[in-house]
């Protein structure tokens, strides 16, 4: 008789391993990250998380003690290089997508951290799961503007985190879909500011990164989204204020 239970998912395991030549000895650091075969995106890694990931671990000695949440981490490649690097993280997919959290969890077991909570935090929603969240220094999120659809969500959550800690800042990559996408409207709409940071910047202008081709030749770009400086005054004043 056939099984009727839920199936086994199948997990393949890709590794991929980050280099850095500028100091007189090579520094290298090398994670393995799960993705299952299966068509929620979230499961696979995307070419994104590869050039976020680059840009963690060229900053590493930045990260030490550094508390960071990642959005829709799925398969968690920012995260778990960060948490690698020395930063003290959290993971986080959508509260209705077990599995993707599931796969969070796999992705730290696969690399040996033992301590990286992971909670269900979905755009647009201010759960109790999201109220909770301890104090951030660096919120991340990779390809996280991928549907126009979802972007007012992921700024409103990204918003109600940066309201929380008004000196946090959220690093995201996305990847150029069409050049009728922009988010500069809801960023004004939600009161937040972005600086582009070029990939050059930190190598990650090139098709290949730590062993792997994902990011080829996709127009892939940085940000860095913080709140207006006003806003983040207020805010910072509000909390003093007896």
């Amino acid at each position: 008789m056939a099984d009727s239970g839920t199936e086994t998912p199948s997990i393949a395991y890709k590794v991929f391993t980050f280099e850095d030549e500028r100091k007189n000895a090579r520094e290298s650091l090398c994670v393995s990250i799960p993705e299952v075969l299966d068509p929620q995106f979230g499961m696979y890694v995307w070419p994104c998380a590869v050039v976020l990931a680059q840009y963690l671990w060229m900053h590493r000695e930045e990260l030490r003690g550094k508390k960071m949440l990642e959005l829709s981490a799925g398969v968690s490649l920012p995260g778990v290089v960060a948490a690698r690097c020395g930063a003290v993280v959290i993971l986080s997919d959508a509260a209705d997508r077990p599995a993707c959290l599931e796969n969070c969890r796999r992705s730290c077991e696969a690399n040996d951290l033992s301590d990286v909570p992971v909670v269900g935090v979905s755009w647009g929603e201010i759960s109790p799961d999201l109220v909770l969240l301890p104090e951030l220094d660096v919120i991340l999120g990779s390809d996280v503007f991928y549907d126009p659809e979802d972007f007012e969500d992921v700024l409103v959550t990204v918003f109600f985190l940066l309201r929380k800690n008004p000196k946090a800042e959220f690093w995201t990559t996305y990847q150029v879909r069409s050049a009728d996408w922009s988010i500069e409207v809801l960023l004004h709409r939600w009161n937040l500011s972005c600086i582009e940071v070029q990939l050059d910047q930190f190598d990650a202008d090139t098709p290949e990164l730590a062993g792997s081709n994902l990011p080829g030749n996709h127009s892939i770009q940085m940000m860095k989204i913080t709140l207006k400086t006003e806003d983040a005054g207020q805010k910072a004043v509000h909390r003093a204020s007896p």
